[in-house]
């Protein structure tokens, strides 16, 4: 028998790590996946656009997940590394902590402006993939997208007037 060969495996790995928060349930959710395409190989190769499909069921299965954890919020921020070494220590705590409120800001979002914005700006997928993907309209997209990003903006604006004033 041929290996079952995913080549955007990894968007899907990070798709789910995104929506789930921890690496366990994301692997948990790529097992199933597989396991899920193997029954049904034959019905597999018949779709279309098989990275469309895979990030919808991928999508499904970690929101089952977590609903089934019952968790508020999730924090990516320890999937986060600093590439440059040479950076002294106060730049990488300046560096982490800048980090972090960003990823509280993500945080804060609706689950769906989240997802939306993780897609789009991380995954690097077309508005209508991503509608697709969610089974969403294009104009829910679009204005999610743009109110994730407006929000995001304000309050990073509003954070650095504070610092200023102080």
């Amino acid at each position: 028998m041929k290996a079952l060969d995913l080549p955007f495996k990894d968007k899907l790995y990070r798709f789910a790590l995104n929506i789930v928060g921890n690496t366990y349930d994301a692997e948990d959710i790529m097992q199933e996946l597989l396991i899920k395409i193997w029954n049904r190989i034959d019905q597999y190769n018949e779709i279309e656009n098989k990275e469309a499909w895979c990030m919808t069921v991928t999508r499904n299965m970690a929101i089952d997940k977590t609903r089934n954890r019952r968790e508020a919020s999730q924090d990516i921020s320890d999937f986060h590394h600093l590439r440059d070494s040479d950076d002294t220590q106060d730049k990488k705590l300046e560096d982490a902590e800048r980090f972090g409120s960003i990823m509280a800001l993500v945080n804060q979002l609706p689950e769906k402006q989240r997802m939306i914005l993780h897609l789009r700006d991380v995954e690097g997928y077309t508005y209508q993939e991503i509608a697709d993907m969610t089974e969403s309209t294009l104009d829910f997209v679009k204005v999610s997208l743009h109110r994730a990003r407006k929000t995001l903006k304000d309050e990073l604006l509003k954070r650095n007037f504070k610092k200023y004033e102080a």
